[in-house]
C-alpha cells in the first residue's frame, strides 16, 4: 500500500494545494491512504472544525496536530466529536482528544496513526519516549502498519525516536520546523525516516508568514502581527510505500507539488 504524508498546512493557501492536489497525486501516484499534519490550517495558526472538514473533504483520511493544537478555542469541538483528528499523545491523562487512531478501509490492512510531541525546545509534556513504547505495543494487536508523527524541533530527538522504534512501525516523519529535510531512508529494521515534511502553503514566504514583519521582528524585537503569506504555493510531504504483511516500509520519496 502507499501513503502519503503532508507536510504542516499553512492558511487558506494550504487548504486550496491540499483540495486541489490531492485527488491528483490518488490517482497519478496510486495513494492508497493520506494523512496530513493540520495544526496550522485555521489563519495559519491552530485548527477549526470548518477548516478540518474542508481538509478531511479533500481526501485527507486522517489530521494531526502538535503545539499550535490549542490556539483556536474551537478546536475543544474537534478534540471532542472528530475520531480522525489527533493531539499529541504524551499530553497528561484527562486531556480531551486522543493521540492515536487506527483506521479500516475496505480493501487495505487497518492503518495505525500515532501522534506525538517532542519536549526538546518544546513544552514539557509527557515524555515521548515512554509513551511512543507503550502505545505500539498495543497498536500493533490491532496491526503492523503504523505511521508516527512527531512534531519535535531538535533533529537529534527525532532520529533517536524513529531508531528506537525501528522494525516496530512502518515510519516515522518528523513535523514542526516547516523545512523538508534530504534524509529519507529506510532503516535497517524496516521503519521508513523523515525529519521533517516541510509544509504545504505558501513558499515565498518566511515559514509560510509574510515576510517583511518577521525581519522586522528579528532587528527590533518588538511584536509584529504575521500574516499567512500568498505566493509560490507547494504541497511537501512523503511517500511511503509499504508491505501490508510485515508492515515494513519498501520505498520512501519526498515530494514537492506546485499549485498553479
Amino acid at each position: 500500500m502507499k501513503v502519503l504524508f503532508i507536510g504542516d498546512i499553512v492558511g487558506q493557501p494550504g487548504r486550496r494545494a491540499v483540495k486541489e492536489l490531492v485527488i491528483r497525486l490518488r490517482e497519478a501516484q496510486g495513494l492508497h491512504f493520506v494523512i496530513a499534519n493540520g495544526e496550522n490550517a485555521a489563519g495559519g495558526s491552530g485548527i477549526t472544525p470548518k477548516t478540518a472538514e474542508e481538509i478531511f473533504a479533500a481526501g485527507v483520511d486522517v489530521i494531526t496536530s502538535g503545539d499550535h493544537l490549542w490556539d483556536q478555542r474551537e478546536v475543544i469541538d474537534l478534540l471532542h466529536q472528530e475520531r480522525r483528528f489527533l493531539r499529541p499523545l504524551n499530553y497528561p491523562p484527562g486531556t480531551p482528544g486522543r493521540g492515536s487512531v487506527v483506521v479500516r478501509k475496505e480493501g487495505l490492512p487497518p492503518v495505525a496513526i500515532l501522534n506525538l510531541q517532542g519536549r526538546t525546545f518544546m513544552a514539557d509534556l509527557d515524555n515521548p519516549f515512554h509513551a511512543a513504547r507503550a502505545e505500539v505495543e498495543r497498536l500493533r494487536q490491532e496491526t503492523k502498519v503504523i505511521i508516527v508523527d512527531f512534531h519535535a524541533e531538535a533533529t537529534s530527538e527525532k532520529i533517536a525516536l524513529a531508531r528506537m522504534l525501528d522494525g516496530r512501525v512502518s515510519a516515522v516523519v518528523g513535523t514542526h520546523t516547516h523545512v523538508l529535510t534530504a534524509d529519507e531512508q529506510i532503516f535497517p529494521g524496516g521503519t521508513a525516516y523523515l525529519t521533517d515534511a516541510g509544509f504545504t502553503g505558501p513558499h515565498d514566504s518566511v515559514l509560510g508568514r509574510d515576510i517583511a514583519p518577521v525581519i522586522q521582528r528579528f532587528v527590533t524585537n518588538m511584536p509584529q502581527r504575521f500574516e499567512v503569506a500568498k505566493d509560490r504555493v507547494l504541497l511537501q510531504g512523503v511517500t511511503v510505500e509499504i508491505d501490508e504483511t510485515s508492515g515494513k516500509a519498501v520505498q520512501v520519496r519526498r515530494v514537492t507539488e506546485t499549485l498553479l
